[in-house]
């Protein structure tokens, strides 16, 4: 053992060990910052564009309003809709924008809209920008995003520094002291692209259904999002991880219910289940094993999928020797739970 570590000093020696510990440097560096812009943007907003006016009530669901034009003049017309779900899907930690989704993702979601017809899908938040803005809208170091996403040849491998800062993101979501603001500030976005897709439901006492759909990262934004979703909405809260990250803290206190699907081949979910001790069976005072003893967490292996690729959770390569594909093997275990019932509630 000594000797393999005088030889990885030998071999780190010189220039590679200098390059190793710039960037080391400039990883730690990065980081420190990285809750700056969550900062600047929280001092640039108002109480009431943030949801913390006291008398600000919950929004109602059930009855839409919407606007018609009769001969040239437009009036308002009250029209009972039968729209009373959302589906919020969160991306994986390397995408670049919110509108980036793969063509697995857009079947996953457009198949799924079509078996829940009364869902609305809302796929434009993106989790890594407490605005909710692309990597290219941000001044700043939008040409090293753009220049990273498009990489090719031997560059083509860029596209890990637009992982590394967007796992910076879900750190700050788990972090106690700036997760809050983070938190609040993908709520209100979740919130602002659900009107955007279908006017939220005026008058009713009719809870929406708000299911959360995430993968990797995307996970615990979710589940931080949820506390404040719970506050500004009349609606039952579920999320979806499929194969996602997450700690065991955050969220689990609010949300009704949680399902987390994991892929036989997926060993990247399995860190988090490490690194958090939260998560650890021996914390029996978490939030998360007090929503696995209330049944309130549940796992669902759905399959050999892969943490990502074609032959991941929205792969489109075929399972084996069947012709089911990866994604559409997803989309049979996400349509079985029973959150789609519509006495399921508890």
């Amino acid at each position: 053992m000594l000797q393999f570590i005088e030889r990885l000093l030998v071999w780190l020696r010189g220039e590679t060990l200098k390059l190793l510990l710039l960037a080391g440097v400039l990883l730690l560096v990065w980081g420190t910052l990285s809750p700056v812009g969550t900062l600047v943007w929280w001092l640039s907003q108002s109480a009431g564009s943030l949801g913390l006016n006291k008398n600000q009530r919950k929004l109602p669901s059930g009855v839409n309003t919407k606007r018609y034009r009769v001969g040239g003049r437009s009036t308002e017309a009250v029209k009972s809709t039968k729209i009373d779900c959302y589906l919020i899907y969160l991306p994986g930690v390397g995408d670049f924008s919110a509108n980036e989704v793969t063509p697995g993702e857009e079947f996953f979601l457009k198949h799924l809209i079509e078996l829940h017809p009364n869902c609305v899908a809302v796929s434009d938040v993106f989790p890594y920008s407490v605005a909710n803005e692309s990597l290219g809208g941000q001044r700043l170091l939008a040409p090293l995003w753009r220049a990273a996403k498009d990489a090719d040849g031997w560059l083509s491998n860029a596209d890990i520094l637009i992982k590394i800062r967007n796992l910076w993101r879900f750190a700050i979501s788990a972090d106690e002291r700036y997760g809050p603001i983070y938190n609040l500030g993908i709520a209100n976005a979740i919130i602002d692209r659900m009107n955007a897709a279908h006017p939220m439901p005026q008058s009713s006492n009719q809870p929406l259904k708000l299911v959360l759909i995430s993968t990797s990262g995307g996970a615990q934004v979710a589940l931080g999002a949820v506390s404040y979703l719970e506050q500004r909405l009349n609606a039952e809260l579920f999320v979806i991880s499929v194969g996602g990250s997450f700690d065991g803290n955050t969220g689990f206190d609010e949300v009704d219910h949680m399902y987390h699907l994991q892929g036989r081949r997926d060993w990247v979910e399995d860190i988090t289940r490490l690194l958090f001790a939260s998560r650890w069976p021996l914390t029996v005072g978490s939030p998360f094993n007090q929503a696995r003893r209330e049944g309130r967490y549940t796992v669902q292996v759905s399959g050999p999928h892969a943490h990502d690729g074609a032959e991941g959770y929205f792969g489109q390569a075929f399972v084996g020797t069947s012709k089911t594909t990866y994604v559409e093997l997803t989309l049979q275990k996400v349509n079985q739970l029973p959150i789609w019932s519509n006495q399921q509630g508890d």
